[in-house]
């Protein structure tokens, strides 16, 4: 008797030589055509139907024969290129008695044969299915759809060049929009909808150029709006796939949400658990699509805020352990429900709806387990049972992939909670503190895993970052809860576990800023540094740790060394689970930067060094050493001025006081600064009791401090006084007199005015007190948070000081020149503030001046106003081409 292995061979051997008969029929029947070479490859043509026919099924034949082992055989290999080429050429004959059977052995050979070795041939596929997408058979043109559905669900980003030049040379998209708008009206079946539907949602994800032609075809949109409708799951897949790849593009996003509520609502409803999964995770990822930005996030919440964080926090509560496994399906839910929730990085009414749901207790059971016994015996220990509880579950269990998303969910709703916010007005009080605990542990691992990775190792824990930043987006909180709760945990956290990482962290600063290579830590090391040490300068029994190691010494040379060598740093460079399939492929939506942008090195750097010197009087440090101090001075102005994320902006504002400048100094500040000495182009006098009255701009107050301009009535009537306008003569000109409280003394009200001008101003403690009070009179409310020296609140926009708004119909008011287009055209349809019948722009001398050298002197020249409009036309258009 035989033995297995004998027989198994012996199958092999069977089955190898049925490939090659049927490999040397294949190729007797391609001889029959002619080969030829050109710059894409080897082709195959021959016109004969029943030669065609044969080929056809050779490859049929020999494709069927093919299995998982045989893949790897050198006959299967050689022969792909022909294959291919055949089939190809073909199709592109376009013969109605072949080409459902072509287009259906198309389909078998991307099925059959791996993506690797199909890659360099697809282009011999690609354009002849393109061309019979609009085939009036509709079993070729689904089965071409389908096949280009498989090549693009495979296709590498290396290939994507390649295919875009071809199908630009086809109509594609035309004709696939054609295709699902006539599915409505010709009763087509329902799988012709899907893969039409289906291919033109993946062009448009792979390619964004397409998207406008779709976004802009108003009939288009009508019948999606009818079809999403439609009861059948398959359909509702196909339809939220296509408005996810047209969200994509934030133009489409608007255009979408134009009547946005029957969107919503399907999105919604997908996301009920009663749905198959396809429906679930299509419909959040149309979320994600649709708020992909804070602008688009903002709509969605106005539409329906309750039911969609319902929705989120169902999802992320709807799963349950089989044998301690969780199930892919469960998992793929839980991991995009989790993506979804991340909108909490953005302020907005779904905060409350976040908690009033129960987001802590949600969060926690996805960290240490689906036991409610566990939970509750959590609950009776004190702080020191809590720790060393958590940490014989804390990696013991199967949902460690969520945790990143977990860490950053957590650290979100802690940095946009209100200053009074109070875990208990909205569950139990305890979850949420036991939730502290988690993070802090996760914490001090990260610090542990970071001293564990070889110098430029990329093979970091994935938790490490995202708990790290969590546990100080809790400390800097704007709640004063989250933010105490959480320093004293912390706290006790590390004295529990005896760790004391202030000299490793210390010393990897120094390191790098010491220009020294050896030694110099890796990127994700320095976050993980720098982050930890913004955490240990906020607690009371560190901070003096850290000062006497030389902290802020080492943190100076540090931000010092970044400014002269900046390390750019995108976030999912050390958080790989922030990147998305949707991330990357983005298009038309407004600049939304991350707070710290890609300077988050330097962004920690000035929240540690921030927080120390609140414990330590920065004037001693620079005592006698003013060119050091003034440089440092000089340092944290140029970020002020010149980063481009509103997060270091803001600290380097923020440390600024602390030096006992306020404010947020601007590129023009001194220019302006100028203007409160300038009395020719002044048109309003701010009336003290007792004093001098100060002369200002009407404008700039309007774009800077609207509260201190009179009411509109009084403006309206000053606007439409003919000692205003233009041809007036600037010493006759209607100066508006507004008379301030007599609470308002004449120094605060200078130090205002430099702020309101400038951006900034030097300032000691007693103005400043006074400051306060009538900063917040004015709803400056940027500068009562420094004056108050509160942190600032993580992801609050930095101060603009831009004048744009003062051309809007507000800023007419104050205008003092026109400038009228010098090509006929129509007039402006919203000016009331004038007759002027061409095209022209009501712009303002006092704003010119500071901000151009040449303008400046054309004013000082004395040049007429009329002369001086015309050589400004002359000016800007020149400018402008």
């Amino acid at each position: 008797m035989r033995s297995s292995s004998s027989s198994s061979k012996q199958a092999a051997d069977n089955s190898r030589g049925h490939l090659v008969t049927l490999r040397q029929r294949l190729y007797h029947a391609l001889n029959l055509g002619t080969r030829y070479c050109d710059d894409k490859g080897r082709k195959w043509h021959y016109s004969d139907i029943e030669i065609q026919r044969l080929v056809l099924r050779s490859v049929d034949a020999f494709l069927d024969s093919i299995s998982a082992e045989s893949l790897q055989h050198q006959v299967v290999k050689e022969s792909v290129g022909d294959i291919v080429g055949a089939v190809g050429s073909i199709l592109a004959s376009k013969c109605e008695a072949t080409m459902r059977l072509a287009s259906d052995v198309a389909v078998k050979i991307i099925r059959v044969i791996p993506s690797s070795m199909l890659q360099p041939h697809f282009s011999n596929l690609i354009h002849p299915l393109s061309s019979l997408l609009s085939s009036r058979q509709l079993r070729v043109a689904i089965s071409c759809a389908s096949a280009l559905n498989l090549i693009l669900s495979n296709l590498s980003s290396k290939r994507e060049k390649e295919v875009w030049e071809i199908l630009k040379t086809t109509n594609v998209v035309g004709d696939l929009v054609e295709n699902v708008k006539g599915y409505s009206t010709d009763n087509k079946a329902t799988e012709y909808f899907q893969e039409m539907a289906s291919l033109l949602s993946k062009l448009l994800w792979r390619w964004p150029p397409f998207r406008f032609h779709v976004w802009t075809d108003r009939n288009l949109l009508n019948i999606l709006d009818t079809v999403k409708f439609n009861p059948d799951c398959s359909i509702r897949v196909a339809v939220m796939q296509l408005f996810s790849a047209l969200a994509l593009c934030g133009n489409g996003t608007n255009k979408l949400l134009e009547d946005g509520e029957g969107l919503v609502k399907i999105m919604v409803d997908s996301l009920d658990c009663s749905n198959p999964y396809s429906v679930q995770i299509e419909g959040l990822r149309l979320a994600q699509c649709l708020m992909t930005s804070e602008q688009g996030c903002s709509k969605i919440i106005k539409l329906s805020c309750e039911p969609i964080v319902k929705a989120i926090i169902t999802l992320m509560s709807n799963w349950s352990l089989d044998d301690g496994k969780l199930a892919k399906c469960q998992m793929s839910i839980l991991v995009e429900a989790c993506r979804l929730a991340l909108i909490t990085r953005w302020e907005g009414d779904h905060h409350f709806y976040f908690w009033k749901a129960g987001v802590d207790g949600v969060l926690l059971r996805l960290i240490i387990g689906n036991s409610d016994t566990a939970q509750q015996s959590l609950h009776s220990l004190s702080l020191q049972e809590q720790i060393i509880k958590l940490e014989e579950v804390f990696d013991a269990d199967v949902l460690l992939p969520l945790r990143p998303y977990i860490w950053d969910i957590l650290g979100c709703l802690a940095a946009n909670c209100m200053e009074y916010f109070f875990p208990k007005m909205h569950g139990n009080e305890t979850v949420f503190n036991i939730l502290v605990v988690c993070a802090c542990l996760a914490f001090v691992d990260s610090i542990l895993t970071s001293r564990q990775i070889s110098q430029g190792s990329v093979c970091h824990s994935s938790e490490s970052e995202p708990a790290s930043r969590a546990v100080l987006m809790m400390i800097y909180s704007p709640s004063k809860y989250i933010s105490s709760k959480t320093r004293f945990i912390l706290s006790e956290v590390l004295e529990l576990k005896g760790k004391d990482y202030v000299g490793y962290i210390l010393d990897s600063l120094k390191a790098t800023s010491s220009g020294n290579k050896f030694g110099i830590p890796s990127n994700f090391r320095l976050v993980i540094s720098l982050t930890s040490l913004a955490c240990y300068s906020a607690l009371p029994k560190y901070q003096k740790h850290v000062i006497q190691h030389g902290g802020i010494d080492i943190l100076l040379s540090f931000i010092s060394w970044w400014l002269d060598n900046p390390v750019h740093l995108n976030r999912s460079s050390v958080a790989p689970h922030v990147q998305n399939l949707f991330s990357e492929r983005i298009c038309c939506w407004p600049s939304s930067e991350d707070w710290e942008g890609e300077d988050m090195l330097l962004l920690f750097g000035l929240v540690a060094l921030g927080e120390l010197i609140n414990a330590e009087n920065l004037y001693g440090i620079f005592h006698n050493q003013m060119e050091l101090r003034a440089a440092f001075i000089r340092d944290l102005q140029e970020i002020c001025i010149n980063n481009s994320y509103s997060g270091p902006r803001w600290y380097a504002a923020y440390i600024l006081r602390h030096l006992g400048l306020y404010g947020f100094p601007s590129k023009f500040g001194r220019e302006f600064r100028e203007l409160l000495t300038d009395n020719e182009h002044s048109d309003m006098e701010l009336i003290i009791k007792n004093q001098e009255p100060v002369r200002v701009h009407g404008v700039i107050l309007l774009v800077r401090c609207p509260s201190l301009l009179p009411s509109e009535e009084l403006l309206k009537e000053k606007a439409s006084d003919s000692s205003f306008k233009q041809d007036s003569d600037s010493c006759n000109r209607l100066i508006t007199k507004v008379r301030l409280s007599a609470q308002v003394d004449c120094q605060s009200l200078t130090k205002l005015l430099e702020y309101i001008y400038s951006g900034s101003f030097e300032a000691g403690e007693d103005i400043v007190k006074k400051l306060k009070i009538l900063a917040k009179h004015c709803n400056l409310q940027p500068l009562v948070q420094l004056l108050c020296g509160r942190n600032p609140k993580w992801g609050t926009p930095f101060p603009s000081f831009g004048f744009i708004s003062a051309l809007g119909p507000a800023g007419r008011n104050f205008s003092d020149i026109i400038l009228e287009a010098e090509t006929s055209g129509p007039s402006n349809q919203d000016c009331s503030s004038c007759s002027t019948s061409v095209l022209h722009l009501h712009v303002h001398k006092v704003v010119l001046w500071p901000s151009c050298e040449y303008l400046r002197a054309l004013f000082q020249s004395g040049m007429q106003e009329r002369l001086f409009c015309y050589i400004l036309k002359f000016w800007m258009q020149g400018t402008i081409a």
